[in-house]
């Protein structure tokens, strides 16, 4: 097989929570690239449609579901119509997150359940749910959206402390499942961005633009297409040797 056929996802079928938007519809468009038919699933359906049939212009099947993450029975809902449609599930995202910005001491007990609900019992309900497709086809891709706040803390004027336990816990869940796994020839890892302006972090870097940029090697927050090829290596058959691991994409800010 060469190197061009490695990245080929041409006819697979990938899963994208929180697809409709930022993180999520940059990855979904790099695998829609690459050939990827895609399934985008998100708590606001209307968002996944227009992007869906934004997608669809590049030449793959897309589908739009509304989903929330936390609840197990929209998650079957999605794998089961995702099977019936296109038969088999090849790749899962779990990007779909949340945070919530609060001092430690003031932080309410339902936002922070709110986010690791969200961004930690989201990542296993989709990955056992998907899993249990996978594992039946002997072969699959999971990647979870983690975030370089998993990988250490943050000075106290960034105060999120549930969006940091949340990511860490994503990433020992990557590891842990890599492991379980491997036997049915699933390989499971874990992308972990840096500073990129979407929705959720725009205000978090317009406050703090030029400490932040300091701390980035590269000078220069996340872009439009630096998510596209991480994903799509992690998608493709070109990381089948890789599981357990953590792709950092953060400009070398955690170097």
């Amino acid at each position: 097989m060469n190197t061009k056929e490695l990245f080929d996802l041409t006819g697979r079928v990938a899963i994208i929570t929180g697809g409709s938007v930022g993180l999520g519809r940059q990855m979904a468009e790099g695998l829609a690239e690459m050939g990827a038919n895609l399934v985008l699933c998100a708590r606001k359906k209307e968002r996944c449609q227009r992007a869906a049939e934004e997608l669809h212009q590049l030449g793959v099947r897309t589908r739009a579901l509304g989903c929330d993450v936390k609840n197990p029975g929209n998650v079957q809902e999605v794998v089961d119509a995702t099977v019936s449609e296109f038969g088999r599930i090849d790749v899962l995202i779990n990007n779909a997150g949340t945070s919530w910005g609060a001092p430690v001491e003031e932080m309410r007990l339902e936002h922070w359940n709110k986010v690791i609900e969200t961004n930690l019992t989201g990542t296993f309900l989709f990955s056992q749910a998907v899993g249990k497709v996978l594992i039946a086809q002997k072969r699959g891709k999971i990647i979870n959206i983690a975030s370089v706040a998993g990988l250490r803390g943050a000075p106290p004027e960034l105060q999120a402390i549930g969006y940091h336990a949340s990511k860490g816990g994503v990433i020992s869940f990557t590891k842990d499942l890599a492991c379980k796994w491997g036997m049915h020839n699933i390989q499971v890892n874990a992308i972990a961005p840096g500073w990129f302006p979407t929705n959720m972090s725009e205000v978090v870097i317009e406050r703090n633009r030029e400490p932040f940029l300091k701390r980035v090697p590269l000078g220069r927050f996340g872009g439009e297409n630096d998510l596209k090829g991480a994903a799509v290596f992690l998608a493709s058959d070109a990381s089948n040797f890789v599981t357990g691991h953590v792709l950092v994409v953060d400009g070398g800010q955690t170097a």
